[in-house]
């Protein structure tokens, strides 16, 4: 069963396990219905919150643990399990890949679970936690164009019945998030400018498929450094928009914003003939 489709999810907060008022929450559990109706063989998910300066596969015979990384959050959330299996078999395949493409060092953790960055959209998104899962960890002290390539590396999968989903945000600076928006305080529905201009350079560069400006958005984009003074949210997007192909179309598939700077829009790229 060959997929056509790669996606990028912005899973903003931790609290998008158990927040029923996110906007984001709702569209997630109506990804099997609305957005994606083919059950995958495997997912491989590219997380921000696994940073590595080798590209790195978990490699879990078993069921994969789940990683509670946040701190201070309600009891509840640390309580949430997600036991889906791990996927040896894709770990070998992702490094296979990576390493015919050129990536000559790639590595395995056998011990590394799910972090919340996997773990919380596929809870929603596939709650039966019955379809394998293996994560690629992104590398900070690279660039756009070094993930868009691992991530063209990585596009035979797609053949292969794998879901490649990116999972990170699309603007991340929580320094400058309106924190009294969104976790009891009144949101009057308002964004900070640098979140809006750098969201909507982004919506408008993907959807005219200037991929080659996102490779590059440090230069390209407003408020880049604003949007993100560290890169590992962003990076999953560039794996799931070179895993599509050089001629994929971009699709905006989810809009919503919390505190006022967090965006939770998300990516559908898909290939086109030709």
């Amino acid at each position: 069963m060959g997929l056509k489709e790669t996606f990028y999810i912005s899973h903003g907060s931790p609290t998008l396990s158990i927040d029923e008022s996110l906007p984001a929450r709702s569209f997630l559990q109506s990804f099997r219905q609305e957005v994606f109706p083919e059950k995958p063989k495997s997912i491989l998910v590219i997380s921000g919150h696994w940073e590595t300066s080798e590209p790195t596969v978990n490699a879990i015979a078993g069921v994969n643990n789940i990683i509670y990384d946040f701190y201070g959050f309600p009891e509840k959330m640390y309580k949430i399990k997600y036991p889906a299996p791990g996927s040896p078999e894709l770990a070998n395949r992702v490094k296979e890949l990576l390493e015919e493409s050129g990536f000559k060092r790639v590595h395995e953790d056998k011990k590394r679970g799910l972090d919340h960055g996997a773990w919380v959209p596929l809870m929603l998104m596939y709650p039966a936690a019955d379809i394998p899962v293996c994560q690629l960890s992104v590398q900070p002290n690279r660039d756009g164009t070094y993930h868009y390539n691992l991530g063209k590396a990585l596009a035979p999968l797609k053949e292969e019945g794998v879901l490649i989903v990116g999972s990170g945000a699309t603007t991340h600076n929580l320094s400058r998030l309106r924190r009294g928006v969104g976790r009891g305080g009144v949101d009057d529905g308002s964004v900070v400018t640098w979140a809006l201009e750098f969201d909507n350079w982004l919506k408008e560069a993907l959807l005219e498929g200037r991929f080659e400006d996102v490779n590059n958005y440090v230069e390209k984009a407003p408020y880049a450094k604003v949007a993100h003074p560290s890169p590992e949210h962003f990076y999953p997007l560039h794996v799931a928009m070179g895993a599509a192909g050089e001629n994929a179309e971009s699709e905006l598939i989810h809009h919503s914003w919390s505190y006022g700077a967090l965006s939770y829009a998300s990516y559908k790229f898909k290939a086109t003939s030709g």
